[in-house]
C-alpha cells in the first residue's frame, strides 16, 4: 500500500491541515459560547461538537491510506447509494423542523444529502475516466452525469432542504463546466429557467421560502419575517472593531439570535470578537483555499484535478453563501459555516472531502502506479 511507505510521507501538507485544524478549533469555541448556560457550561451542542471534531479527524487521516484512483471508484458506486438513502429518507427519515433529511442510526443520525457532496464529484470523474476520448466530450456524454445531479438535487429539495439541494447542484454544474460540458448548455439552461420562473415562484417554492426571498428585497414584518436577519446585524454592528468579548454578546447570551450554533454562528463570532476577530477568520479561509487551488494547479492528470477541485468546491460555495447570508448579502437558506457551525454529519463530510484532497496532494508528487 502507497501510504505505507514513509517517504511519501514528506509530501503532507501541513499548511492546509493546520488552518483546518484552526478553523474547527474556532469553530468549537464559539459552539461552546453560542449554547453556554451558567447552569451547564459545557452544553452537550459542544460535547457532540468536540466529538465530531475528534472523529472527523480520524475519518481526515482513514482517508488518506486508500490511493485516489480506488476513492474514485466507491465513490462511483456509491452515488448510487446515496440516491437510495435520500429516496428512504422522504419515507422513513427522521423529522426536524418539518423535514425529513435524517437516516437514525441509533448512535448519531446521518443527512444522507451530505453525502451527495463528496460521492458526485467521485461519480463524474470517475464515469468520464472510464470513458475517455481524445477528443472533446459531447453533450450525450454528459447525459448519465446531469441525470445523476438532477435526481439528486430534486430528491434534496423535496426533503425539503434547498440550501444544500442548491449546493449540491451549483458544484455539480460547475465541475460539468471545468470537465469540458458545451457552453451552450447553460446558455438554454439560463433561459429555460427565466422562461419557467413564474410558475417556479407559483409552485416550485414552499411559503416560508417566498418569505425569504421577499425579506431578501427589504420586505416583511420586522418581528417576523425579518427578526433572524435584523438581529444577526444587531449583533454584527455591536460588535465594533474588538468585540464584546468571549461569552459577553448580549445578542447570543440573551437568545435574541436564532440558530446562533449552527446557520448564525458567524454573526456569534462578528458581536464576541468584532471585526478583527471576523477578518481574522475570513483571512484563514481565504489563505486556506488559495493553497487548495494551488496544489490543484499542480495536478498533472485532468481527472485527478477534477476529482480534487470536486470534493472542495461545496465547502468554498458553502463558505461564501453562508456568509453572504449572515451578512445580508444573499437570501437566507439553509447552509451552515464549515468546520465552524454545528452539526456532526456537515462536519464529517467536510473533513472526510479535505481529508481525500490531502490524499491527492500527497500523490501529485509521489505517484506509484
Amino acid at each position: 500500500m502507497w501510504i505505507l511507505n514513509r517517504r511519501v510521507w514528506r509530501y503532507f501538507d501541513c499548511v492546509s491541515f493546520v488552518l483546518i485544524v484552526f478553523l474547527s478549533g474556532i469553530g468549537l469555541l464559539f459552539v461552546y459560547s453560542a449554547t453556554y448556560s451558567p447552569e451547564r457550561p459545557p452544553s452537550i451542542f459542544f460535547t457532540k461538537q468536540a466529538y465530531g471534531i475528534i472523529t472527523g479527524l480520524c475519518i481526515y487521516m482513514l482517508c488518506i491510506i486508500p490511493d485516489y484512483r480506488t476513492c474514485m471508484r466507491w465513490g462511483y458506486f456509491g452515488c448510487f447509494g446515496v440516491v437510495i438513502l435520500l429516496l428512504y429518507t422522504l419515507f422513513k427519515g427522521s423529522i426536524g423542523l418539518g423535514a425529513h433529511r435524517w437516516v437514525d442510526l441509533i448512535f448519531f443520525k446521518l443527512q444522507p444529502s451530505e453525502l451527495a457532496k463528496l460521492l458526485f464529484p467521485a461519480f463524474t470523474a470517475h464515469y468520464l475516466h472510464i470513458h475517455k476520448k481524445k477528443s472533446a466530450y459531447s453533450f450525450y456524454d454528459f447525459l448519465p452525469i446531469l441525470g445523476m445531479l438532477t435526481l439528486s438535487f430534486l430528491l434534496i429539495l423535496k426533503q425539503p432542504d434547498l440550501g444544500t439541494a442548491l449546493v449540491v447542484l451549483f458544484s455539480g454544474l460547475i465541475i460539468c463546466w471545468l470537465a469540458g460540458i458545451h457552453k451552450k448548455f447553460f446558455l438554454y439552461s439560463l433561459l429555460a429557467i427565466t422562461i419557467v420562473t413564474p410558475l417556479l415562484w407559483r409552485i416550485g417554492l414552499k411559503s416560508y421560502q417566498k418569505k425569504r426571498i421577499m425579506v431578501f428585497f427589504g420586505q416583511g414584518d420586522i418581528q417576523k419575517e425579518r427578526y433572524q436577519i435584523e438581529q444577526a446585524m444587531i449583533a454584527i454592528g455591536s460588535g465594533g472593531i474588538t468585540g464584546k468579548g468571549l461569552l459577553k454578546g448580549t445578542q447570543n447570551k440573551l437568545r435574541f439570535l436564532p440558530e446562533g450554533r449552527t446557520d448564525f454562528i458567524f454573526a456569534v463570532l462578528c458581536e464576541e470578537l468584532g471585526l478583527l476577530g471576523a477578518l481574522t477568520v475570513l483571512f484563514t479561509y481565504a489563505l486556506l483555499f488559495y493553497r487548495l487551488l494551488f496544489i490543484i494547479g499542480q495536478l498533472k492528470d485532468r481527472y485527478m484535478q477534477l476529482f480534487a477541485l470536486g470534493i472542495i468546491i461545496h465547502i468554498l460555495l458553502s463558505t461564501f453563501i453562508n456568509i453572504s447570508m449572515v451578512l445580508g448579502l444573499l437570501p437566507i437558506v439553509g447552509i451552515p459555516l464549515p468546520l465552524m457551525s454545528y452539526g456532526i454529519s456537515n462536519l464529517w463530510i467536510t473533513f472526510a472531502s479535505f481529508g481525500l484532497f490531502q490524499n491527492i496532494a500527497m500523490q501529485r508528487l509521489y505517484r506509484i502506479d
